[in-house]
C-alpha cells in the first residue's frame, strides 16, 4: 500500500530538484525525505529517484508515478472537500496570497463581500509578488494564490492546479514631463528603443511583461534603475532618470505630477491576473465562496 504523504515527498523532490529543497519546502530533514523515498521505493518494488552531482532526478518509473500522484493528490483534495461539504462545515480560515496590488483591487473587496455572503469564513492574506504565490500553493503553505501569469509559471493544463481567472490590465508608458514624446496621445514602444529604463528586477513577473514587449517592438530594453516597487518607478520617471511600462492599477495613488503617462500604441502588453488553488480543493465549502468573491470583486 503506498502511503499519500510518501506521494507528497515525491511531488516536492520534482518540483524543487534536490532533496534539501524539498525538504525545506516540506519542513522536514533532508534525511527524512530520503528515508521517506527509499520507503516509497520499497513499497513500489521500483528505484524512482537517481542522485547525480546537480541533484535529483526521476527515473522512468518515478516519471509514472508522478504521473498518478497529480491524480492521486487532486482526488484526495476532492474527498476533502465533500467530507466538509457533508459536514456542513461554514466557518473556518483560508489562507490566501497575493501580489500587493491584486490585493487592494480584488482581494480587499472580496473580504468586504464575504464579511456579508459568508461571516463564518476568515482569511488570512498574505504579501507574495505574483511569481511566488504558485510554489506557496504547491508546498501546502496557503490555499489560494492570486497570481500573475510569467514564464515558467504552471499553465493552464497544469493538473496539480485549478484555475480561475480574474482580470487582465494594460500596461502604460510612463514619462518624465519633458520628455519628447510627453504630449503624444499615444507612444509605441519602438520610439523608446534608445531610452533608459526603469523597471522591475529580473523574476518578478512585470519585468517579464516589460522585456517581452519591448523584444515583439524590435529591442531590448536597457535597464538603468530597478525596483519592484512601483511608486518607486514612477518617482524615478518623474525626477528623469528614464522611462517605464507601468500596470494601470499601480498608478492609482502615485505622484503624477512631474511624469506622463501615455497609453501604448499598437500591441498593449498586459498584466493577466488568476485565482487558483490546488486541483480538487475548488469545491470545498471553504475555498469555494473566497473564489466566488474574488471572480465578483474581479467583475465589479
Amino acid at each position: 500500500m503506498i502511503e499519500a504523504r510518501r506521494l507528497h515527498i515525491l511531488r516536492a523532490v520534482a518540483d524543487h530538484g534536490t532533496v534539501t529543497a524539498a525538504a525545506a519546502a516540506l519542513y522536514l530533514t533532508p534525511s527524512a525525505v530520503s528515508q521517506q523515498l527509499a520507503a516509497l521505493e520499497q513499497e513500489t518494488g521500483h528505484k524512482l529517484v537517481e542522485r547525480g552531482a546537480r541533484g535529483v532526478r526521476l527515473t522512468a518509473a518515478g516519471e509514472i508515478l508522478l504521473t498518478h500522484t497529480n491524480a492521486v493528490l487532486a482526488q484526495l483534495e476532492r474527498a476533502e472537500a465533500e467530507l466538509a461539504a457533508y459536514s456542513q462545515g461554514e466557518a473556518g480560515t483560508v489562507t490566501l496570497a497575493s501580489f500587493a496590488t491584486g490585493i487592494g483591487l480584488v482581494v480587499g473587496p472580496a473580504l468586504a463581500r464575504l464579511a456579508e455572503t459568508a461571516p463564518g469564513i476568515r482569511v488570512r492574506v498574505q504579501d507574495a509578488e505574483g511569481d511566488a504565490s504558485l510554489p506557496m500553493l504547491l508546498e501546502r503553505r496557503i490555499d489560494v494564490a492570486v497570481a500573475v501569469e510569467y514564464r515558467g509559471a504552471p499553465g493552464a493544463d497544469d493538473d496539480r492546479i485549478s484555475r480561475v481567472p480574474l482580470y487582465s490590465e494594460p500596461f502604460d508608458a510612463v514619462l518624465p514631463v519633458g520628455h519628447r514624446l510627453a504630449a503624444a496621445d499615444r507612444v509605441a514602444l519602438s520610439e523608446l528603443a534608445r531610452d533608459t529604463w526603469i523597471g522591475p528586477y529580473p523574476g518578478n513577473p512585470c519585468h517579464d511583461v516589460v522585456v517581452l514587449a519591448c523584444e515583439h517592438a524590435g529591442f531590448s530594453p536597457q535597464f538603468e534603475h530597478s525596483s519592484d516597487d512601483f511608486r518607486a518607478v514612477v518617482a524615478l520617471a518623474a525626477a528623469g532618470a528614464g522611462v517605464a511600462l507601468v500596470p494601470r492599477s499601480a498608478l492609482h495613488g502615485a505622484d503624477l505630477t512631474a511624469a506622463a503617462v501615455r497609453p501604448v500604441d499598437g500591441a498593449v502588453p498586459a498584466r493577466k491576473v488568476f485565482a487558483a488553488v490546488r486541483h480538487g480543493a475548488e469545491a470545498h465549502p471553504l475555498i469555494r465562496p473566497v473564489l466566488d468573491a474574488l471572480r465578483a470583486a474581479a467583475t465589479g
